[in-house]
């Protein structure tokens, strides 16, 4: 008859971490503030391997708890928190709790149906051949500028000496106005439609589009083999998570309520007295 009692004293006797097993568990207490298993577990996540490897669970575990202790102990001499303290663990709540939502949704794998959607989008099917363009171009604000371009080119002026003087694009004014090798529909579409109209070598009339006035020389141009659906199928995959969290983020702003105040001076960006020591 005794024993029942015993076992019972013999379980009561064991450590209250022999039966840790959910996130709530407490593992330490500094000056009353706990410390818990499901905070060691997230910690033990953000290592990467090459800092955990060769360590037993055992040490791994020592090292982690008197990290988290030593950081409780100073993190307490924050309170009261400060209001530059209260504003940083605001930011860094909102994009960690944005980054665990879509984190889910990219981790979604994508059906085959999307995979292919995604693969003809891109690339117009399996057998679908296309042209891509090696051209250069000159960009200015306005009509008499581009006019004034093109009459210098018919003159003899050097395409490449005139781009690097008068483009206003930064990133190919400075390299003679080359744009390197692209396919149309990656430019906007007067641009895309001139180059579609010209021959190697030809210095196309001004074109206007929403960024300013264009003159445009092709380079050269060749047909493209799309890859096969295998070659780029994890490529792929990647765009369609990309996508899914793009559209995600899309949708959520979308369905929220959100009104900006008026009326403040982007100066204040620099204000940081508001904060406090």
């Amino acid at each position: 008859m005794l024993k029942p009692f015993l076992a019972a004293a013999a379980l009561a006797a064991l450590p209250l971490a022999a039966f840790a097993q959910d996130a709530d568990t407490v593992v330490a207490t500094v000056n009353g503030e706990a410390i818990t298993l499901g905070q060691l577990v997230v910690m033990r996540q953000g290592l990467d391997a090459q800092t955990t490897q060769g360590l037993p669970d055992s040490a791994l575990w020592d090292l982690m708890l008197d990290q988290m202790i030593r950081q409780t102990a100073v993190a307490q001499d924050a309170q009261p928190l400060s209001k530059r303290d209260t504003a940083a663990l605001e930011v860094e709540k909102r994009a960690y709790l944005a980054g665990s939502v879509l984190e889910k949704v990219a981790s979604a794998e994508p059906t085959e149906d999307e995979l292919k959607a995604a693969y003809d989008q891109a690339f117009g099917g399996q057998n679908a051949e296309r042209q891509e363009y090696n051209a250069a171009h000159i960009l200015v604000k306005t009509k008499e500028e581009a006019e004034a371009i093109e009459k210098q080119l018919k003159e003899g002026a050097d395409f490449g000496a005139l781009a690097a003087e008068k483009s206003t694009d930064p990133t190919s004014g400075p390299n003679k106005g080359d744009l390197g090798w692209f396919q149309p529909d990656q430019m906007v579409a007067p641009f895309a439609d001139a180059l579609k109209a010209m021959k190697k070598g030809d210095v196309s009339q001004p074109v206007e589009t929403q960024f300013g006035w264009h003159v445009i020389k092709l380079i050269d141009q060749r047909a493209v083999v799309p890859p096969k659906f295998d070659e780029v199928k994890d490529q792929i995959a990647v765009q369609v998570r990309r996508d899914k969290v793009q559209a995600a983020i899309e949708a959520r702003v979308a369905e929220s309520k959100v009104e900006k105040t008026e009326g403040l001076s982007p100066d204040l960006l620099n204000k940081t007295d508001i904060l406090g020591n």
